[in-house]
C-alpha cells in the first residue's frame, strides 16, 4: 500500500516488480483503508462484495504481469525491469516490417542515384526484388507484409523455391533476388531493428552459364559483309563493342571528349562505366578507330555530341538479330556477347594477361573477370605452339640414339 497517494482517505493499492535489485511499482487503480488490508496475504480482507472484487483484479494484473515477465523470458532476449514493465502497459516499440526495411533501404539508394554515385537500373532492381517478396508473403503467408522478428530461418530457402517454381524465375535470377533480400535484412540489423539477419545463413549459389562469343573469323565476316545502312550502322557499333568491350550504356554515352592521349602517344578511350562508376581505359585497336572515324561527320553525332550513332537498346537488339540471321550465325547477339567476344577471343586467346583484362573491363575484381576466363581450343592450341616451339623448335633432337 503506498499512504501518500490516498483517495477519501483511503491508500492506493500498487503492485511491486523486482528483478534482482532493482524495483519498480504500478499503480492498480484500487483504494483501501489499511485496517481491510492484509499484508501477509497481499490481499483484501473480508468477503464482502467489495473485498472480492479487488482481489480479483489484483489476480488479474499480477497475472497479466507474470505473463508478459514469461513472454520476455521466452524471447531469449536480454531485458530490463523497465522492459517488463512498459510490456505490462502495453509501451512496446513499434516493429519494423519487411516492406519498411525494403522502403528504408531502396529510398536510400535512390539517393545515391539522385547524386550520381550509382546506377538508376540497380534501382529498379531492387523494386522488382521489392514486388517479388511481396507477391511470395501473399501466395505463402497470405499476408502483404510481415514483422521483421517473425522472419525465420527458413524464410531465404521458400522464397528461392517460390520463385524457381511458381514465378518460374532461372536459378541465377533468383539468387540476384536472394541476395538483395540479405542485404536488406542485414541492414536492419545495422538499424537495431533486428538482433541478427535470420537469412544470414542462406548462401547464394550461382551456376555458371553458357557465354556466347563470336570467332575472330566471324568478326572478320561481320566487318567486311556490305549492309544497308540501318544495319551497317548496327553491325559498326556491334564491332566497336567487340574491339573495346563496352556495354550498351557506355557506348551510347561515349563523347569526342572520352578520346584521349594515353601514356603511349597512341589514342584511348576514357570514361567510367555507367553500372559501376569504375574506370576504364581502353587503348583504341584499329577497327575501333576506324569506325569512330567512319562516323565523325554524321548528323546524329553531331547534333547530340555522340561518338557514335546508337540506337534504343530495344531496336538495337532487333536489328542484330536480323543481322544474325543474314550472315547465318547461331548465337544470340547482344552487347553482351560483343563484351564477352572482347574478353576472350580478342584479348585472353591472344595472351594479353587477365589482370590486364580486368582492368580494360572496368572490373573491380579480378574474380568478375575469371567468369570469361575459360579455356578455349584455341587459346590451348596457341600456348601449346609456344611450348612446341620452345622445346622442339631448335636443332636439338629428342629420341634414342640408334646403336651400331
Amino acid at each position: 500500500m503506498n499512504k501518500s497517494r490516498s483517495k477519501n482517505e483511503q491508500p492506493a493499492i500498487y503492485l511491486r516488480i523486482r528483478i534482482g535489485d532493482k524495483r519498480a511499482e504500478l499503480s492498480t487503480y484500487q483504494h483501501v483503508s489499511p485496517g481491510q488490508w492484509n499484508q501477509a496475504g497481499q490481499c483484501v480482507k473480508g468477503t464482502s462484495e467489495q473485498a472480492q472484487t479487488i482481489n480479483r483484479q489484483l489476480a488479474i494484473l499480477k497475472g497479466n504481469l507474470h505473463r508478459h515477465y514469461s513472454l520476455l523470458v521466452a524471447s531469449g532476449k536480454t531485458f530490463t525491469l523497465e522492459d517488463v514493465k512498459n510490456a505490462y502497459l502495453g509501451k512496446v516499440e513499434h516493429t519494423r516490417t519487411l516492406a519498411e526495411a525494403f522502403d528504408f533501404h531502396n529510398r536510400r539508394f535512390a539517393e545515391k542515384v539522385k547524386s550520381g554515385k550509382t546506377s538508376g537500373r540497380t534501382l529498379k532492381r531492387l523494386e522488382i526484388t521489392k514486388d517479388k517478396v511481396t507477391a511470395f508473403l501473399r501466395y505463402y503467408f497470405k499476408v502483404s507484409d510481415m514483422p521483421l522478428n517473425e522472419i525465420k530461418h527458413a524464410f531465404a530457402a521458400d522464397f528461392e523455391h517460390y520463385l524457381s517454381t511458381e514465378q518460374r524465375i532461372g536459378s541465377n535470377t533468383a539468387m540476384k533476388h536472394l541476395k538483395i533480400l540479405k542485404q536488406v535484412l542485414k541492414m536492419a540489423v545495422d538499424q537495431g531493428w533486428l538482433p541478427v539477419n535470420p537469412n544470414g545463413g542462406f548462401k547464394c549459389t550461382y551456376e555458371d552459364p553458357q557465354r556466347e562469343r563470336l570467332t575472330m573469323e566471324e568478326i572478320m565476316v561481320l566487318y567486311n559483309k556490305e549492309l544497308i545502312p540501318r544495319l551497317a550502322e548496327v553491325r559498326d557499333i556491334y564491332l566497336f563493342c567487340c574491339f573495346t568491350g563496352y556495354a550498351y550504356m557506355d557506348v551510347l554515352t561515349l563523347t569526342p571528349a572520352n578520346i584521349v592521349t594515353g601514356i603511349d602517344g597512341e589514342k584511348w578511350l576514357a570514361k567510367n562505366r555507367t553500372k559501376t562508376d569504375t574506370p576504364e581505359h581502353i587503348p583504341l585497336l584499329p577497327i575501333a578507330a576506324e569506325i569512330i572515324d567512319r562516323y565523325k561527320n554524321n548528323l546524329y553525332c553531331q547534333h547530340y555530341g555522340r561518338l557514335l550513332p546508337v540506337n534504343s537498346n530495344q531496336r538495337y537488339n532487333a536489328y542484330l538479330q536480323e543481322i544474325a540471321e543474314i550472315f547465318d550465325i547461331k548465337k544470340h547477339l547482344t552487347t553482351h556477347t560483343a563484351r564477352h567476344t572482347f574478353a576472350t577471343t580478342v584479348t585472353l586467346e591472344n595472351d594479353v594477361p587477365i589482370e590486364t583484362v580486368s582492368q580494360l573491363l572496368g572490373h573491380k575484381s579480378i574474380r568478375t573477370t575469371q567468369i570469361y576466363a575459360k579455356i578455349t581450343q584455341h587459346k590451348i592450341s596457341n600456348n601449346m605452339r609456344v611450348l612446341r616451339n620452345r622445346l622442339f623448335g631448335g636443332e636439338q633432337t629428342f629420341g634414342r640414339s640408334a646403336k651400331g
